[in-house]
């Protein structure tokens, strides 16, 4: 598994919603890595977001070459 390299750190104000911080200390959860977590979700499905908007037309090009023509090779694995 890759192993993060320690980034440094910077301390931010936020505003949350009191209960949910509330439940969420109670329940001991930590709440850098939380966020840390999410931020990192968040920036890999905008990534792909972004790749997939970008690369569209050569996406849709190769699956109208894909319909029209089919495979241009067939692995043993997938021919069975």
């Amino acid at each position: 598994m890759q192993e993060r390299v320690k980034a440094s750190k910077r301390a931010v104000n936020l505003s949350i919603d009191a209960e949910l911080l509330d439940a969420a200390k109670a329940a001991g959860a930590d709440l850098t890595a939380v966020l840390e977590n999410a931020l990192r979700a968040q920036l890999r499905t905008t990534k792909r977001d972004e790749w997939l908007a970008e690369n569209k037309a050569a996406i849709d090009a190769s699956n109208r070459e894909l319909e029209a023509n089919g495979m241009w090779y067939t692995p043993d694995w997938l021919a069975k």
